[in-house]
């Protein structure tokens, strides 16, 4: 269902969908399943790992030295066998790894999608599994709940979503139920939430308008299982190598064996002797040295936390002069940090990144104690007012809400000032949400 969403007025996009505000009926959900499928990421037809292996035997030079190790063996050079096999099989298990690995980007993208899902059915709120969201259907968005389907806002309350997954948007966008112009890009679509992204604050209702692949997040997913493979330099050059070390070793053959039969010599002899003189011809220690410096390389790249799809896009990456990166999630982590404070007519600077509450306060490059009372009278401000929060998931501290609030707690926390804490000695009774008008949040 492609239509321009975003341009559309409420009243124009429940027509549209055959929608209303108090949602589907079962049977209509039933019918709409069976037509638009499974709110699902689904996977094209892709390698399997025995089709992964067995690609990984295809290079000229890999088949030439299965041929010798064949000869070796039949010749009763077991030695010289076992290193040219144990060459080739290292060559095929590192090839086949880092494939294997590359093969599972669809399963990052589907561990960015959420579980479950707030709708009205029947005119009653009920959470589902958010495979069995269709179009037309009304969510229901709350702080802190990943948005189900890409849908098009028709209320929305101090609504703030992140949508760095998608956009590489660093600040949570502000959202309204206002429509935008046709030809809007994506991050300024201020009236559509998209599947993936993170509602941060307020809350909001939408109306479903696509599913599965035909999200953007789908789109996405189409295209990283659709990208072409392209022959690397190295990978050209190795095949040309290969090609005429082949042919030579096959015209060796040839000949050795036509000169011998001609002077009277046995035939099955001669071809042997042709066949050991085009196997000595072929390099078998290339594909090793090549091989290990690639892997070397690869080695060198994951240390970084770079991901290799294929031992030769190691060299290929040294013939790059350009390369075309988003910043957000990229280069950088999309955390907001205090860096420095400006209080009592101090600028204090604050050390420490991300969101892991360990850091010093310095004042004219000397450490001071955050227990000063004009300090800690900010900070606690800072942590009161504020409705993120700061949790430890495994062994990373993270942020549910709005980056730059929990930047403000994970520096209180640094002080010492945990908001849990804080909220049971002044628990919260009265509050004024953050608007555009008044440009401030305030809470009692």
């Amino acid at each position: 269902m492609s239509k321009p969403w975003h341009a559309m007025e409420i009243e124009e996009t429940f027509k549209a969908l055959n929608a209303k505000e108090t949602g589907l009926s079962q049977e209509e959900v039933q019918k709409r399943l069976s037509q638009y499928g499974t709110n699902e990421l689904r996977k094209e037809k892709q390698t399997s790992p025995v089709e992964l292996f067995a690609r990984q035997f295809k290079d000229i030079l890999i088949i030439i030295l299965l041929i010798a190790t064949g000869l070796s063996l039949y010749l009763g050079e077991v030695v010289d066998a076992i290193v040219i096999i144990a060459i080739v099989f290292a060559c095929a298990v590192l090839g086949f790894v880092e494939e294997y690995r590359s093969e599972k980007a669809l399963e990052a993208l589907k561990k960015m999608t959420a579980p479950t899902a707030t709708v009205l059915r029947d005119g009653k709120e009920v959470k589902i599994p958010t495979s069995e969201i269709v179009p037309g259907d009304i969510v229901l968005l709350y702080t802190g709940d990943k948005v189900p389907a890409d849908s098009r806002l028709i209320e929305a309350v101090n609504l703030k979503i992140d949508e760095a997954p998608l956009t590489g948007e660093s600040t949570p966008v502000n959202k309204d139920v206002n429509p935008s112009p046709q030809d809007a890009p994506l991050n300024d679509r201020r009236n559509i939430v998209f599947t993936g992204t993170v509602v941060v604050y307020g809350r909001g209702k939408a109306v479903v308008t696509s599913t599965g692949m035909n999200t953007e997040f789908g789109k996405i997913a189409k295209m990283v299982q659709m990208t072409g493979e392209e022959e690397t330099p190295l990978e050209k050059r190795m095949a040309s190598v290969g090609k005429w070390i082949g042919l030579l070793a096959i015209g060796v053959c040839l000949t050795v064996a036509a000169i011998g039969v001609i002077e009277g010599r046995d035939l099955l002899g001669m071809v042997l002797w042709g066949v050991s003189l085009a196997v000595a011809a072929v390099p078998e220690a290339l594909p090793a040295i090549v091989t290990g410096a690639l892997a070397v390389g690869m080695y060198r790249m994951a240390k970084v936390n770079t991901i290799v799809r294929r031992l030769p896009a190691v060299e290929t990456l040294g013939c790059t002069s350009v390369i075309c990166s988003d910043k957000t999630g990229t280069m950088t982590k999309g955390e907001m940090t205090v860096q420095r404070i400006f209080v009592d007519c101090k600028p204090i600077k604050v050390s420490g990144v991300g969101y892991e509450p360990e850091g010093d306060f310095i004042f004219e490059d000397k450490k001071i104690d955050p227990t000063q009372e004009e300090l800690v009278l900010l900070l606690k401000a800072a942590a009161l007012c504020n409705d993120a929060k700061l949790e430890k998931e495994g062994e990373k501290w993270v942020i549910k809400g709005d980056p730059t609030e929990g930047a403000l707690i994970v520096t209180a926390a640094k002080a010492g000032l945990w908001k849990e804490e804080l909220e049971k000695e002044t628990p919260r009774i009265g509050e004024i949400p953050f608007s555009s008008e008044r440009k401030r949040m305030t809470t009692i």
